[in-house]
């Protein structure tokens, strides 16, 4: 006779029920040292949020169930609209009411402290539920200062994007109470150089007003309400304001081509879109486009470094939890040596990121302070650079630790391995940052010199850190000294530089254990990038640090 098992033995339960933000140390610690008790305990709410059961149900419904392009109503109109999900809207409701879009920015200028720091953590630990949804929340964030070109423009639309309601729909910015904002700024033959775009902009007879014709390749969140777009002028690359409908309640002129099918990010409309005499208003002067939304490009460059620091928290959470629970020849996953060197390695470069990501996002909250401005300069390149490209080793060695169970769907690993990519493709690839590094060392000398003070802080606190310094200036007077190797020792002058500045932050502010481990492993001259070799250190506590407790 068959006895049926209905019942699983040694199985670890999902990781729900905790909260994100207080269960995360290194984010808990890095809110306290560049924000203040009164920000963590406001993030309190939305930490429980985040690490809910109903959360991570429709993070995973957001993405089974893709957005859909419906080009035509049932008369034959045409609609041009993006069916989403009920999940997807459930995150978004959140994820703009817990104040994660615009909001910091009027926030700091009504005299709020730590705004963007406060905004900065909620959105790495949101991002827990599901990273796709992220993107709209992401740009418009970063169009407010971008909008600040004009006056006029910005005082119509940032108090909407501002807005801590989510309402979305298809009408007059005058009839919404919260909006959000897309971007349309690269095209099929430039990609990242969005100097070759060819999509022309037209002046009309009303001043400041154009009609748009041409093609953009990728234009994310197309039901958004308002678009930053570049195009030609006659002064040369020019940005305009796009809304979706315009002031009499007509659609304004934007076809969507086709929603584009993507290895992750699927929750999440990305589109192609045609301009044929769509209305547009200019933002800042012709031809000075690029110089225009250099802020933007720098607030959504920061997004993408606390996106892929949240998802290298959930990994490393899920990982842990799961050594945590599950049993093997004798005693748990987590007190085996070896399983402990790869979570401790994994922690550890979380922690790493933590640090540096909070530290970018308090720049952003004294960008009045030159030495905070400038470190903002030249960081942000070199975290987005460096963060983004560690995160989809990161995320597949954590999802090798559940085995088999962490490549199926369920897990919720699969998802965050096909989101890891993203953020070092987004805003520029490894290569443009790296280049933007260049860049800055040898247009702006301030930006230099803020790093240099920056990790000079730490001198003297680990001698390894202080041999990386040196090594790090050697090469760069070397690299200096030969233009001809210049652009080839980027990427490698990139890494060194960010990841010093990440053990610069660790040695001054990170438990010493976790210090220790960093400067022994990734500030040697022989380090591999593989994961679980660490040579020694307090490897257990490090792991019991960074694992959930419910």
């Amino acid at each position: 006779m068959r006895t049926e098992i209905r019942v699983t033995t040694n199985q670890a339960p999902p990781l729900v029920g905790h909260n994100v933000v207080t269960a995360d140390r290194a984010l808990a610690e890095a809110v306290l040292r560049h924000g203040s008790p009164e920000v963590l305990d406001d993030l309190v709410e939305l930490g429980a949020q985040a690490g809910s059961a109903e959360a991570r149900e429709h993070g995973q419904l957001a993405n089974e169930h893709h957005p859909r392009l419906t080009p035509y109503d049932r008369y034959g109109n045409r609609i041009d609209e993006v069916v989403f999900h009920p999940s997807w809207h459930w995150l978004m409701e959140r994820a703009v009411g817990h104040g994660l879009g615009a909001a910091p920015w009027v926030q700091q200028e009504a005299g709020a402290a730590h705004a963007h720091v406060r905004r900065a953590a909620g959105f790495m630990a949101w991002s827990h539920t599901e990273p796709g949804h992220g993107c709209p929340i992401s740009m418009t964030y970063a169009a407010v200062p971008a909008l600040r070109a004009d006056e006029a423009i910005a005082k119509e639309w940032t108090p909407l994007l501002a807005s801590t309601i989510y309402d979305p729909g298809v009408r007059r910015p005058a009839d919404k109470r919260g909006a959000l904002a897309g971007m349309g700024m690269t095209e099929k033959q430039g990609g990242s150089d969005v100097r070759a775009n060819i999509t022309r902009a037209r002046p009309t007879s009303i001043e400041g007003t154009y009609t748009l014709h041409g093609h953009k390749w990728f234009t994310s969140a197309p039901m958004n309400d308002v678009f930053l777009v570049l195009a030609q002028a006659e002064g040369g690359v020019t940005c305009f304001v796009v809304p979706r409908v315009l002031p009499d309640g007509t659609r304004n002129q934007l076809d969507v081509v086709r929603l584009k099918d993507k290895l992750g990010n699927r929750s999440n409309a990305s589109s192609e879109l045609e301009l044929d005499g769509t209305v547009a208003l200019r933002l800042g002067d012709e031809g000075r486009g690029v110089r225009t939304i250099i802020e933007m490009v720098a607030a959504t460059r920061l997004d993408c470094v606390l996106g892929s620091t949240g998802l290298m928290r959930r990994a490393v959470s899920e990982a842990s939890w799961h050594a945590a629970h599950r049993s093997a020849f004798g005693s748990t996953l987590a007190a085996k040596p070896l399983m402990q060197n790869v979570l401790a390695d994994l922690a550890v470069e979380t922690e790493a990121a933590t640090a540096l990501a909070l530290r970018l996002a308090s720049a952003v909250d004294h960008l009045h302070d030159p030495h905070e401005a400038a470190l903002r300069r030249i960081a942000l390149p070199l975290a987005k650079f460096w963060v983004c490209k560690r995160t989809p080793a990161m995320v597949g060695e954590a999802l090798e630790c559940l085995g088999g169970n962490g490549y199926v769907e369920e897990s919720v690993m699969p998802l965050l391995y096909r989101e890891a990519p993203l953020n070092s493709v987004w805003e520029g690839s490894g290569n443009v940052n790296a280049l933007d590094v260049l860049r800055a060392l040898a247009r702006e000398p301030e930006a230099l010199d803020a790093w240099i003070t920056e990790v000079g802080r730490a001198r003297g606190g680990d001698v390894r850190l202080d041999r990386a310094i040196d090594d790090v200036l050697a090469l760069l007077g070397s690299l200096l000294g030969d233009p001809a190797l210049l652009e080839v020792g980027a990427r490698r002058l990139a890494g060194r530089m960010a990841a010093v500045l990440q053990g610069s932050l660790l040695v001054r502010f990170g438990p010493p254990e976790v210090a220790d481990v960093f400067c022994a492993s990734r500030l040697g001259s022989s380090y591999d990038g593989t994961y679980g070799a660490l040579a020694g250190g307090d490897l257990r506590a490090i792991v019991e640090r960074t694992t959930p407790v419910i």
